[in-house]
């Protein structure tokens, strides 16, 4: 019996990893021209606005994956398809070596990727290449953030609520395990209230309700820090966001499907016109070894998810995610992503807490960017009480929630211009560490920062306010000029509207225009300035 028993445990990694994971790229896609030439085809009217709003083009990658392939490569004998990517053009298959080999021969398909990297090397030449890394006039609010108040405090989040930046109008997706309670309980009920939960999917159990698988609550006590609110007891740090809630993490095991779940969560939020992602998700070892990364992994580039960061960032997005929780082990991807502002932990004090993730990457960028607490973060858990929770899970939606009101303060600047703003008001700037990076930002010097640069810039140049507007807007002039023409152009580049201008009759009535993004230009006889205008 005992040599059976042998027999047996040693026949369980054979029979356990029999099935492989990969990446199948396919070579094209189908009416890739018409899409782009009609972007409302392919991306909701918010999608196509922010990406407008900062110079993101709109190309090849939005456009979607070729159903015909995917049927094809489902009809393949011993291959499943679990999750596809349009930013890739690929699919996640699952089977054995040689049913997904068995796949290079199938017109369509470009090359694949194993999961596992030393059966993509054996592939006969199949296999994926690594690229070359080439406002005023605000009502003041004040809470009392009970719970939260270190939290907030500790990043000046509290500044921005007080000039009534909140994350109104922004839209934030959080990327986790598990939503139990956020469509029911009262620590959730100001976002469903308001109409500020919208619809999001789970990508594990292909089913189109978030909130119903029940045995995690992470992302629930994620999606607290930024958007839970309950009266003089806890206060998110962007209590007014609206929030998407997307499943990708299956908690039954680990395996790299998980990565392509969240890439095609990261590309239905891109088109969906999500703003800020939270990502409190790590991914280095996995129940198969042969598809865990090293720290030489670690470099931004490697990784599924990484990649997919890196072209979320592209496409304008603001991701943030946790550093990880593995003490003087390294950070996982995503976190080792340029495009990524990836945190660490702290505790109330504002000390590295012990088992916060560290840096650098394995290129040597620093990692994580920016701290936060993890240490007793206070959070709200499915039945609506308010609890404390570890780990750089929580550091990270406590950031993000400031990014997202800081940016509310700020659209018109990029997703980089402002994780560099939060970087660059950071306490350790200057100087930074493995174990903190930049350290813990101030985001009222942030806030500053680009107020005093913009007042520098504006100057001389004639500015738009209110922006948003509802019907009208008023014109300010610089000094020296009293008479100047406006002109309104749509995302189009056509003229809607045409006016003259003066000093003392600067008022511009857009009540006739649609909601969206429009460009102006303002011109008199010595300047000219262009900027965005957001029509509510």
């Amino acid at each position: 019996m005992k040599r059976l028993l042998r027999w047996v445990f040693l026949l369980i990694p054979f029979i356990t990893f029999a099935q492989e994971d990969a990446w199948v790229f396919f070579v094209d896609k189908e009416n890739v021209s018409e899409s782009i030439a009609n972007p409302i085809s392919i991306l909701t009217q918010e999608a196509i606005d922010r990406k407008a709003m900062h110079g993101v083009a709109i190309d090849e990658r939005d456009v979607p994956v070729n159903e015909s392939y995917i049927t094809q490569v489902k009809a393949e004998d011993g291959i499943i398809v679990l999750a596809k990517s349009k930013w890739f053009n690929c699919v996640h298959v699952r089977g054995s070596q040689e049913a997904i080999d068995a796949l290079g021969n199938l017109q369509f398909v470009d090359s694949i990727e194993f999961a596992d990297d030393s059966l993509t090397r054996a592939s006969d030449g199949f296999g994926f290449v690594k690229n070359d890394p080439d406002s005023t006039g605000q009502q003041r609010v004040e809470y009392d953030y009970g719970a939260t108040e270190n939290q907030v405090t500790m990043l000046s989040a509290d500044f921005l609520h007080q000039q009534d930046f909140t994350g109104d109008g922004l839209i934030v997706a959080v990327l986790d395990s598990g939503f139990p309670g956020i469509d029911t309980n009262a620590g959730f009920a100001r976002t469903r209230d308001n109409g500020r939960l919208l619809d999001g999917y789970d990508f594990v159990d292909r089913v189109d309700d978030e909130f119903a698988f029940s045995n995690s609550s992470h992302g629930t006590r994620t999606a607290s820090d930024i958007v839970g609110f309950i009266q003089d007891q806890f206060v998110g740090t962007a209590p007014d966001a609206f929030l998407y809630c997307f499943r990708t993490e299956d908690i039954n095991s680990e395996n790299p499907v998980e990565e392509s779940y969240w890439v095609e969560a990261a590309e239905r939020a891109d088109s969906l016109g999500v703003d800020v992602i939270n990502t409190s998700l790590g991914y280095r070892e996995y129940d198969n070894p042969a598809y865990s990364y090293t720290y030489e992994d670690m470099d931004g580039q490697t990784a599924f998810i990484s990649r997919g960061s890196n072209i979320a960032f592209e496409k304008g997005m603001l991701l943030v995610t946790s550093a990880g929780n593995s003490g003087t082990g390294m950070i996982a991807a995503p976190a080792d992503a340029p495009g990524v502002l990836t945190v660490g932990a702290v505790d109330s004090n504002g000390n590295y807490v012990s088992f916060s993730s560290i840096g650098p990457s394995s290129d040597g960028r620093v990692k994580p960017d920016v701290m936060a607490k993890g240490q007793g973060s206070a959070v709200i858990r499915p039945n609506g009480s308010i609890d404390t929770s570890n780990g750089t899970s929580f550091s990270s939606p406590i950031m993000a929630g400031a990014v997202t009101s800081l940016w509310q303060a700020f659209p018109e600047l990029t997703n980089e211009e402002i994780m560099q703003f939060v970087r660059e008001s950071a306490h350790l700037f200057e100087a930074p560490t493995p174990q903190m990076g930049y350290g813990i930002p101030n985001f009222e010097d942030a806030y500053n920062a680009v107020l005093s640069l913009e007042e520098s810039a504006f100057a001389k140049a004639y500015t738009v306010s209110p922006n948003p507007a509802n019907s009208i807007f008023q014109v300010q002039f610089p000094e020296g000029s009293s008479l100047a023409t406006i002109v309104v152009y749509d995302l189009l580049g056509k003229r809607v509207l045409a006016q003259d201008i003066a000093r003392n009759n600067n008022t511009v009535n857009v009540n006739t225009l649609t909601s969206g993004v429009y460009i102006i230009q303002i011109q008199d006889s010595e300047r000219s300035t262009t900027q965005k205008l957001i029509k509510q």
